[in-house]
C-alpha cells in the first residue's frame, strides 16, 4: 500500500516543506503519527491551536452546531455570529465586527477600509514594515517585503510601501498627509518575534493622533491571549484604530475577524464588503468556546506559564551562549535567537520527539498551546539542551 507522502506528492501542488510526519490523530499537545511515534506540540498548528488538539469545548460546540445546521450564508440572522461578535466586543472595547476565514482576508478587508477611509482626501497610502507578515493575497503581499512570497508574482498594489520596523526617523519622514493608514504587527512571528519599541509605538499614536493616519493591528497572530494579554497592543497604551485576528480564534477551524471602532465601521455600507463564507456558524461555535475558555482562565494560565517558559529558556542561553544569543518574546509566543541557521535545530527536535519553527533564519519560534503545563515546559527545554549540546 502506498504511503500517505508517496500519494501527496502525486495529487498536492508541491508548495510546502513538509515535516516527514504522516498523523494519525491528535489531542492536547500531542501529536501521534501513524507509526505510533507521539510528539509534543510546541507549534500549536502555527500559532491556530489556543486550547490545544481536540480540546472538548471546541469539539463539543462544534458537534452541537453541526447537527442544528452547518450553513446558510450571511443572508440570515444567526446566534453564533452575534454570540461570537459579543464576546470579542467585550474582551476587546471593539464596537464592530466583520467575520472573515482567514487572516489574510482580514488584512485585505482591513485595507479596503483604510482606502474607503482616504479617498475623500485623496490619502492612499498603506504603510506596511520590515519583517512583517500580513497573509498571501495582493493587498498583503503589497504592504510586506519577503521576497520568496513575491518574486515573479508582481507588479503589486501601488500606493503602497514597507518602512524599517522600529525606525522612527524613517517613519515620521515618510509619514505624511498621502498616507491614510498604517499595519503593523506589534510582535512579528515570521518577523522572529521582534517587538515594537516603546518609542516606536509613541511614534505610531503621535501620527494616529496629529495627522489622522489610520493604525491597523494586526493580530492575527499574537491576539486572543496568546502572549498574556488579549491583544498584543495593550501593553503600549494605545488604541488601534481597526484590529485584525484569526488562527486562534477558530479553536482549529478557518475563522478571522476584522474588528473596528464604531466610526472605522461605518467606512462600509451596506454591499460594499462582503464574504460567502465568513463567519460560519460551525466556526464561530468553535470560536465561542476558544473565546469562554481564554476569558474563563486560560489568558492567566499563558501569563504563568510563559514566565516559566521564558525563565527556562534563559537558562538555556546561559548554558549555550556561544549559540543562543537572545530569548524575545512572552506568553506563549517566544523566540529562541541563535547564532546559526535555525532549521537543524528544529530537525534535531523533531527527532527528540518535539515539534518547533524555524523562522526568520535563525530564530526558533515557540507558538505552542495555551494549555501546556510545567512539565511539557520541561521536557522542551530538556530536549532543547540535547540538541544545543550535540552542536
Amino acid at each position: 500500500m502506498r504511503s500517505i507522502t508517496e500519494r501527496e506528492h502525486d495529487v498536492i501542488f508541491q508548495t510546502y516543506s513538509r515535516l516527514p510526519i504522516e498523523i494519525a490523530s491528535a489531542s492536547g499537545c500531542r501529536i501521534t503519527a501513524m507509526d505510533g511515534t507521539v510528539y509534543l506540540d510546541f507549534l500549536g498548528g502555527i500559532a491556530v491551536n489556543a486550547l490545544g488538539h481536540s480540546h472538548p469545548h471546541v469539539v463539543q460546540n462544534v458537534i452541537d452546531q453541526a447537527k442544528r445546521y452547518m450553513h446558510v450564508s450571511n443572508f440570515f440572522y444567526q446566534e453564533p455570529q452575534v454570540r461570537l461578535a459579543e464576546l470579542l466586543r467585550d474582551a476587546s472595547g471593539y464596537q464592530r465586527v466583520f467575520f472573515t476565514n482567514s487572516g489574510a482576508e482580514a488584512t485585505d478587508g482591513a485595507m479596503k477600509m483604510a482606502r474607503r477611509y482616504g479617498s475623500k482626501a485623496g490619502r492612499y497610502d498603506v504603510v506596511g514594515f520590515s519583517g512583517g507578515f500580513h497573509g498571501r493575497t495582493y493587498g498583503a503581499l503589497s504592504i510586506m517585503d519577503k521576497p520568496l512570497y513575491k518574486e515573479g508574482m508582481g507588479p503589486f498594489l501601488p500606493n503602497t510601501l514597507v518602512l524599517p520596523y522600529n525606525d522612527v526617523d524613517a517613519l515620521t519622514s515618510r509619514v505624511d498627509t498621502t498616507t491614510c493608514a498604517i499595519m503593523l504587527e506589534f510582535v512579528q512571528g515570521e518577523g522572529g518575534l521582534r517587538e515594537a519599541t516603546p518609542e516606536f509605538v509613541d511614534a505610531l499614536a503621535a501620527i494616529q493622533r496629529d495627522l489622522g493616519v489610520l493604525i491597523i493591528a494586526d493580530e492575527v497572530q499574537a491576539g486572543i491571549g496568546r502572549t498574556g494579554s488579549f491583544f498584543a497592543f495593550e501593553r503600549y497604551g494605545i488604541k488601534p484604530d481597526i484590529v485584525i485576528c484569526a488562527k486562534a480564534i477558530g479553536g482549529g477551524l478557518p475563522l478571522g475577524a476584522i474588528l473596528a471602532t464604531e466610526e472605522a465601521a461605518a467606512l462600509f455600507d451596506r454591499g460594499m464588503h462582503g464574504t460567502t463564507y465568513g463567519g460560519n456558524a460551525v466556526a464561530c461555535a468553535a470560536g465561542i468556546a476558544v473565546m469562554e475558555e481564554v476569558l474563563g482562565g486560560q489568558m492567566e494560565h499563558v501569563q504563568q506559564i510563559g514566565t516559566y517558559l521564558h525563565t527556562h529558556l534563559l537558562a538555556v542561553q546561559r548554558a549555550h551562549p556561544t549559540l543562543v544569543s537572545e530569548i524575545r518574546g512572552r506568553g506563549c509566543m517566544q523566540g529562541i535567537v541563535l547564532t546559526t541557521e535555525a532549521a537543524p535545530f528544529v530537525q534535531a527536535l523533531l527527532k527528540r520527539g518535539v515539534i518547533a519553527n524555524a523562522t526568520a533564519g535563525t530564530v526558533i519560534r515557540l507558538v505552542p498551546p495555551y494549555i501546556i503545563t510545567e512539565t511539557d515546559v520541561d521536557e522542551f527545554v530538556a530536549a532543547l539542551h540535547d540538541v544545543l549540546a550535540a552542536a
